[in-house]
């Protein structure tokens, strides 16, 4: 499956799930790094496909991805937004780093944060910004936490 057929194919996949659940939405796909880009309109069913914490639509994610590769796609990296919830967390959680960074500036003091991979990947963005500061990740799985000092400590 070459990868314009991939990308077609995730969308019509995800489709084809949310379906199942009785409702009929257009799925927009495009590609972006070797990630195929899944965007869910907003529907009476956001809290459903997306679940607490994230977890199911982490699942639509994995699930999507593991039939790519099952199917020897030349793609199947996939990243699923539904109703923005990634893109509207990603800016709380940039906002979030930039608190942290304000405190650490103020105390002295080092931040420790128990986030998941893609949040702690915001934060080290965000941290890049700002000469003064360090961050660094430490931990394996989900005892995995992200440390914010200042660069001189």
């Amino acid at each position: 499956m070459d990868t314009e057929q991939a990308v077609e194919f995730a969308r019509n996949y995800l489709a084809d799930i949310i379906s199942f659940f009785g409702m009929n939405v257009a799925v927009e796909a495009s590609l972006t790094d070797d990630i195929i880009e899944l965007s869910v309109p907003s529907t009476e069913l956001n809290s459903l496909l997306i679940g607490r914490q994230a977890e199911t639509l982490r699942s639509l994610q994995y699930l999507v991805s593991t039939v790519l590769r099952n199917k020897d796609a030349a793609v199947w990296r996939v990243n699923i937004d539904i109703a923005d919830y990634k893109k509207q967390r990603a800016d709380r959680i940039a906002k979030q780093a930039r608190e942290w960074i304000e405190e650490i500036r103020r105390t002295g003091d080092s931040k420790v944060a128990h986030l998941n991979a893609a949040d702690r990947r915001i934060v080290h963005q965000v941290a890049a910004e700002y000469s003064d500061i360090r961050t660094f990740s430490e931990g394996e799985g989900r005892d995995r936490v992200i440390t914010i000092a200042q660069a001189s400590s």
